[in-house]
């Protein structure tokens, strides 16, 4: 299987290049609170999850310019997960002093995160970068220990998961709390500037919208079944994205970025959140071998919003197919690139044409634009300086639940409203919290290892079965 080919950094493998880019950090667009020097003003960090994602999130915590962080907890389900970020980040040499992480602070257990956030103090972050199936038990419990959270998206898989992250979200902003989502695509400079452009009308209205995600397989969503050296449960939590019940699959977790930054462009103001209302999908799985994963290898979903405006997401997991990674907006006036050749950098610009064409340019961001991944931190931690207001989960559940109607349109060939996939009452994995290593696993393998796959059109799935009902 070959890995994406595009020009992205992601979060994924962010922590890989950290080394080359630390040079580059100092933010110049940016008005940041002065660099703390005293003891009692460094932030603790415990790092819950430490796979690619946890690891580079640690890496943009830690060279932040809002300054002192350390690392003082590290937590995770799967020794050789923690001992290899440990040694990943112990290797970056800039960063060494701000890692605080003795053994008896490593901790590998499916409770350890509580023991991690009781050796916080409040003011303190949880990083919370596990599947996504666990998001709301581990918020929960920084919520009743007064600590600011830094979540990964998605942050729900499913209806009754988005309702209480709702209840979630309203706890954390009474207590005063600050949260911050890895959506970090709305933190992006250049597409903000877009965005402000746009509800100038440099474009008109917007008439369409379109997104595409289109590269090879990736390994981490297409598995061979269980070899038995573990258990069925422990086996789908280190594939987490193979399953359904614990990331909602490649779907929610690949293609909610683009969601959300065509999303953000129909909002109506910082405030005013506009989604989609209803989706319509399609797709399919190619024969795959001996995969047993729930994933399909082709998502096409036609959203609508409210007043008739679609977005047209394309996504595609194929060996040998075009390669494409970008986000456009259609206007009454021009055409705009939300990002092109991956998330960052956008590539953002508008055109006074309907395509591109470089003659037609008449606005594109200058200079080298400041990686998002930096941003979202420099962000949650200016709130938690300065105790400013700072809460993105509700917009993080409301960009997931979004996800999750075209996964669930595509899944079953139905159209799927916001309103029901809001409040669907199957929840994947209702038993979560109660979660150990010999659980029974949330979803059951038949006798040659392989996991139920979505049949659109017949509802067969658990899952889905009582969607219309």
């Amino acid at each position: 299987m070959q890995e994406p080919t595009n020009r992205t950094i992601s979060r994924r493998d962010f922590h890989k290049r950290a080394g080359q880019i630390a040079a580059a950090t100092a933010l110049s667009t940016l008005v940041v609170p002065h660099v703390y020097a005293a003891e009692d003003n460094t932030i603790n960090l415990a790092l819950i999850g430490c796979g690619g994602r946890g690891t580079g999130a640690i890496v943009n915590a830690l060279k932040t310019s809002v300054g002192p962080t350390k690392l003082t907890f590290m937590v995770d389900v799967f020794q050789e997960r923690l001992d290899k970020s440990l040694k990943e980040l112990s290797g970056i040499k800039e960063l060494q002093s701000q890692i605080d992480v003795p053994e008896d602070r490593r901790i590998v257990s499916f409770e350890g995160y509580k023991q991690a956030m009781d050796g916080l103090k409040k003011g303190d972050v949880a990083i919370l970068t596990t599947p996504p199936a666990f998001r709301w038990v581990q918020f929960t419990y920084a919520i009743q220990k007064g600590l600011n959270v830094f979540m990964e998206k998605p942050v729900t898989v499913d209806g009754p998961t988005t309702r209480r992250m709702y209840k979630l979200a309203d706890e954390a902003t009474a207590a005063g709390l600050k949260v911050g989502v890895g959506l970090m695509c709305r933190h992006c400079r250049a597409r903000g500037e877009l965005f402000k452009r746009i509800k100038d009308g440099e474009i008109g209205d917007i008439v369409l919208l379109r997104a595409y995600r289109q590269h090879g397989p990736v390994a981490e969503c297409f598995v061979p079944a269980n070899p038995g050296k573990m258990t069925d449960t422990m086996y789908q939590i280190r594939n987490f994205h193979a399953f359904l019940w614990a990331s909602g699959g490649l779907y929610s977790d690949f293609y909610i970025h683009n969601i959300d930054e065509c999303c953000w462009m129909m909002d109506k103001s910082k405030d005013e959140q506009v989604w989609p209302t209803l989706a319509q999908g399609s797709g399919g799985r190619n024969y795959r071998g001996k995969d047993v994963d729930q994933n399909f290898d082709s998502y096409n979903v036609e959203y609508t919003f409210d007043e008739g405006t679609k977005l047209y997401l394309h996504g595609r997991t194929i060996a040998g197919a075009e390669n494409r990674f970008a986000s456009y907006a259609h206007g009454t006036k021009g055409f705009a690139v939300i990002s092109q050749d991956g998330h960052t950098p956008t590539h953002a610009r508008i055109y006074s044409g309907r395509k591109l064409d470089k003659d037609k340019i008449t606005w594109a961001w200058q200079g080298r634009e400041p990686n998002p991944y930096d941003l979202e931190w420099e962000d949650l931690l200016t709130a938690i300086r300065k105790n400013e207001p700072y809460n993105e989960v509700r917009r993080g559940s409301d960009a997931s639940l979004v996800s999750s109607m075209g996964r669930m349109s595509t899944h079953t060939a139905q159209p799927v409203k916001f309103d029901e996939m809001l409040n669907c009452k199957q929840e994947f994995a209702p038993d979560v919290d109660k979660l150990t290593a010999n659980s029974p696993p949330p979803v059951l393998p038949d006798k040659d290892g392989k996991y139920p796959v979505p049949q659109p059109g017949r509802l067969i799935m658990k899952e889905y079965e009582d969607f219309h009902a």
